[in-house]
């Protein structure tokens, strides 16, 4: 019975870390695009947005999954790395948005708010997927 209570503090304990994750990469997309996201999505259906917070969060998920997979045998351990590894992930998005937005022609932000559906918007989605896949397996 033991053991049932431990892992249901371990994984309440990581959960709380990958929820504590997600909305931190909620608030990363919401800073690095014009306009209120959360307006974007739920009000004015923006599937422009949605693509792009929805990148965020799968590949947020992709890294703390794959942290909490390859966890040291330490609790506390395994616990700061997730995070840690989470936090890199969600920076390495946001430099790879910018240098994106960069090297490309117009505002990315102005084109995730944009209401027309457009091709940008899935290769910065892409470019997400790309840089959580990256980060995880240098976890693994």
């Amino acid at each position: 019975m033991s053991d049932i209570i431990n892992g249901l503090g371990r994984t309440s304990a990581f959960g709380g870390v990958g929820l504590v994750l997600l909305i931190l990469g909620i608030v990363l997309v919401d800073v690095l695009t014009p306009g209120k996201l959360p307006k974007q999505i739920w009000e004015e259906r923006n599937r422009n947005a949605s693509v792009m917070l929805s990148s965020a969060l799968l590949g947020i998920g992709g890294i703390v999954f794959t942290s909490i997979w390859t966890t040291y045998d330490s609790f506390g351990k395994g616990l700061l790395s997730t995070a840690a590894f989470g936090i890199l992930g969600l920076v390495l998005m946001a430099v790879a948005f910018l240098l994106l937005d960069l090297v490309t022609p117009g505002r990315l932000g102005a084109i995730v708010v944009d209401p027309e559906p457009h091709p940008a918007v899935w290769v910065t989605a892409s470019c997400n997927l790309a840089v959580a896949a990256i980060v995880a397996a240098s976890i693994a």
